[in-house]
């Protein structure tokens, strides 16, 4: 089983949409590190909102260097504890949102997507019948979404 691990944006963006479970459906199992956690704990007043701790196939794990929180000045906590626990974990992949923490994973030599590419492989799988249905939903729902990005991955769904 591929060692995956997850920022706040991709989880909270599959949750609007009520299909967090494509991350189990394609990955078996994901990690999240306890800022993320923390992150998501703040939402619980939101209508989407799930206890990452009652699914039995989302791991939250503690980084065990806390010192490399310091060397992240420019990305959040939750951020920073994915690049650092994916070194400490060797994780296969990433699932990064945000721009600078994308840079970061990249410099870091970690193999990365998003949530548009954990979309794109659902709609491959089979996992999911449209992609343009989720994006507008996402959309709709307040995630702002580059539009160029939009047209790209409905090109690349055939859709």
């Amino acid at each position: 089983m591929p060692k995956v691990i997850t920022n706040t944006t991709p989880i909270l963006s599959l949750l609007k949409i009520d299909k967090l479970n494509i991350l189990k459906e394609i990955y078996g199992e994901i990690i999240v590190p306890n800022a993320v956690y923390q992150e998501i704990e703040k939402g619980k007043y939101k209508s989407y909102y799930q206890d990452l701790k009652s699914i039995d196939w989302i791991k939250i794990k503690h980084i065990k260097n806390t010192d490399s929180l310091s060397f992240f000045v420019d990305l959040d906590k939750g951020e920073a504890e994915v690049l650092i626990l994916a070194k400490e974990q060797k994780a296969d992949l990433v699932i990064l949102d945000e721009i600078m923490g994308r840079r970061y994973a990249k410099r870091l030599g970690l193999k990365l997507t998003g949530t548009l590419g954990i979309l794109l492989k659902a709609k491959e799988k089979g996992i999911i019948n449209s992609l343009r249905e989720l994006l507008t939903e996402l959309t709709e729902k307040g995630t702002w979404l580059n539009p160029k990005l939009i047209k790209k991955v409905i090109s690349l769904a055939n859709e």
